[in-house]
């Protein structure tokens, strides 16, 4: 039963990764790609293949970086729009 479940979140990572690259926009594609990201860190580390685990950690830290990035520059962008 353990294994079927970590396999399904497996399956829903890999869902949530697929969903972020058709995805268009930039913030919910990041969302998807953390989400998805976390799910198949959760299942890299069930199998405890320390190649996939650091893939995943480097994944989801890049797309989080991106997602804050992305916010920044939005609210960079909103402050400097409002003062003109």
């Amino acid at each position: 039963m353990e294994q079927i479940i970590c396999k399904l979140v497996g399956v829903l990572g890999l869902i949530g990764i697929i969903i972020g690259i058709l995805i268009r926009n930039e913030k919910k594609q990041d969302a998807f790609f953390i989400v998805g990201g976390l799910l198949l860190l959760v299942y890299s580390a069930y199998i405890k293949d320390i190649v996939f685990i650091v893939l995943q950690l480097v994944f989801v830290a890049v797309a989080a970086g991106e997602l804050v990035k992305l916010s920044t520059r939005r609210s960079l962008w909103k402050r400097l729009r409002d003062k003109i």
